[in-house]
């Protein structure tokens, strides 16, 4: 095992093999207080890449409801109960990653689950935790609350499926970060099956190997957003690059949302994985279910989402999700709009903090009628 600094967890831990951090990262913000779980990323996927003959049950993207929904069954909860205590100190991470609990032999600590674990994607949808007595659903904040939480690989700073293959065939591309399987390597072994924290490199019954999102790079590759976030109908989906704490850059928006806001938070960090897809979390959900799943920081970013009605730049980082089908390089906020450009420095979205108010009149003197509804 080599060690590796792990910035989510503000410390070094062990790791298969030597750090060696891409040209670019890709990354992307989802804002779950935003997603109706509408599905549409989903379906917009499977269309894209994974239609085909034993890929019936394979979803590289995934909406599924918190706390009772999994894809695959438990697949969070069963590595959090064989994990144990996850303690931190602060922001600094005292408990074990799944590199430094693995069993002797292993990479990663793991899990391979059963087949039909992954025939019920919409498992436990819409299902509350808690329950609601007469008049108590007038009350805020709620009693009962369920979440959407959206999926895709993370692909991982230290993928737990890289360093679990046997044969090499998992691989992270050192132009954009994006996690391949080589499907001319892979034997089908399910090693990164088992080896995925997150269950998101998934296995083919008619190919007998393994596949996984691919971050739509033939999109990136175009300064294209991927699929999912381009028919995501709520905006709540964002891609860009991120680069570690030393080397912020303030005017990326991912950057801007997850170290200089720090509203954006990883996927059980705890992991070890420093997963590059990052949630704004649910302002409606106890804290100690939101700290477990996203870390300490959850008090703070939902503080400040909650504020950002007052922080025109937040807002309009906010605001330009989903307003484009091009990559977002750079942004800026002036004179209360929020401007977004590419690589080269070309304005291609353009989104006003507020939108304006037309108050047509009560008595519309040149169609002689009244209208009821003046607003």
């Amino acid at each position: 095992m080599a060690k590796v600094f792990n910035w989510q967890l503000n410390r070094e831990m062990d790791y298969l093999y030597e750090g060696a951090r891409p040209q670019k990262q890709f990354s992307a913000v989802f804002d779950i207080n935003k997603c109706i779980a509408c599905q549409t990323c989903t379906i917009a996927c499977k269309n894209a890449w994974t239609s085909g003959r034993g890929q019936e049950y394979v979803f590289f993207n995934n909406v599924e409801s918190k706390p009772y929904g999994f894809y695959p069954l438990g697949w969070d909860v069963r590595l959090l109960d064989a994990l144990g205590a996850q303690t931190w100190e602060g922001n600094r991470y005292t408990g074990k990653t799944i590199f430094e609990a693995a069993p002797t032999g292993s990479a990663a600590l793991g899990f391979l689950p059963e087949d039909e674990d992954w025939a019920h994607p919409n498992l436990g949808e819409d299902e509350i935790f808690g329950k609601v007595d007469a008049g108590t659903h007038l009350a805020l904040t709620h009693i009962a609350w369920t979440f959407y939480l959206q999926r895709i690989c993370n692909h991982c700073t230290y993928p737990g499926c890289l360093a679990s293959c046997p044969r090499k065939s998992v691989y992270k591309r050192a132009e954009d970060g994006v996690v391949l399987v080589d499907q001319t390597r892979c034997r089908g072994y399910r090693e990164c099956v088992k080896g995925c924290p997150y269950k998101k490199i998934l296995y083919n019954v008619a190919t007998r190997i393994s596949e996984k999102c691919l971050a739509c790079y033939p999109l990136i590759e175009q300064g294209r957003q991927t699929y999912c976030m381009l028919t995501c109908i709520g905006r709540i989906r964002l891609a860009g690059w991120i680069h570690p704490p030393d080397k912020v850059e303030p005017d990326n928006p991912v950057d801007f949302l997850v170290h200089v806001k720090k509203v954006a938070l990883p996927l059980y960090p705890q992991f070890g994985t420093e997963p590059n897809i990052y949630y704004i979390p649910p302002k409606h959900v106890p804290n100690a279910f939101l700290k477990q799943m996203f870390g300490p920081g959850v008090d703070q970013a939902i503080a400040t989402y909650n504020k950002a009605a007052d922080d025109p730049e937040l807002l309009g980082v906010l605001l330009l999700m989903g307003s484009t089908d091009r990559w977002i390089d750079r942004f800026r906020v002036r004179d209360g709009v929020a401007y977004g450009y590419d690589a080269k420095g070309a304005e291609i979205a353009r989104v006003p903090l507020k939108e304006p108010i037309f108050i047509r009149p009560y008595y519309d003197a040149a169609l002689k009628t009244y209208r009821h509804n003046v607003t």
